[in-house]
């Protein structure tokens, strides 16, 4: 008789940094993440449209939900993937892309992704000696963003490297970290 493996318990972590497009292809990237979903968090507008949340006004930010199996990846790795696709050192703005909506911020689910993202922040800190504009924030609500964003960087990928290449995305990298992720 074959045993049947019992399914692997899943956990989920949110992030926005700029533009959900690059988060959600440098998180497509790692063991262990089962999904992602590109959408809008944080603010105070139900089911927000991306024409509402360009407009800076509802108060969302571009995000990426991360489904991911604890077994194969951690939080913690979760978290360097995260730095290592952001600039920390900017406010309201990641690369070319402008507005409260492309803040940087962890959006932690409970009290240990909170202490992790706190000391993952405090470390980042130290690396590149001044203050970090990464917000850290209980998440709420997540919204999915609609249909044609999802996986943007697969069904566009010419319009994808274009637009990464024109914000100078891989090369503020390059500068900040030296070892993108």
């Amino acid at each position: 008789m074959n045993a049947v493996k019992a399914p692997t318990a899943t956990e989920t972590a949110i992030f926005a940094g700029g533009c959900f497009w690059c988060m959600e292809a440098a998180y497509d990237k790692v063991n262990g993440v089962i999904s992602t979903v590109s959408g809008y968090t944080g603010g105070e507008t139900q089911n927000p449209t991306y024409e509402e949340v360009s407009t800076s006004k509802t108060g969302h930010f571009e995000a990426v939900r991360v489904t991911y199996d604890p077994s194969k990846v951690s939080y913690r790795e979760l978290l360097d993937v995260f730095w290592h696709n952001i600039d920390p050192t900017v406010k309201d703005r990641q690369f070319c892309d402008v507005g409260s909506q492309y803040r940087s911020a962890i959006f932690y689910a409970d009290a240990s992704q909170y202490a992790l993202a706190a000391k993952s922040k405090a470390t980042i800190e130290d690396r590149l000696r001044q203050t970090s504009h990464t917000e850290l924030r209980q998440a709420k609500h997540f919204y999915p963003a609609e249909a044609y964003h999802q996986k943007f960087y697969k069904k566009q990928p010419e319009r994808y490297e274009s637009y990464k290449a024109q914000c100078g995305r891989d090369q503020r990298l390059k500068e900040l970290w030296s070892d993108p992720r």
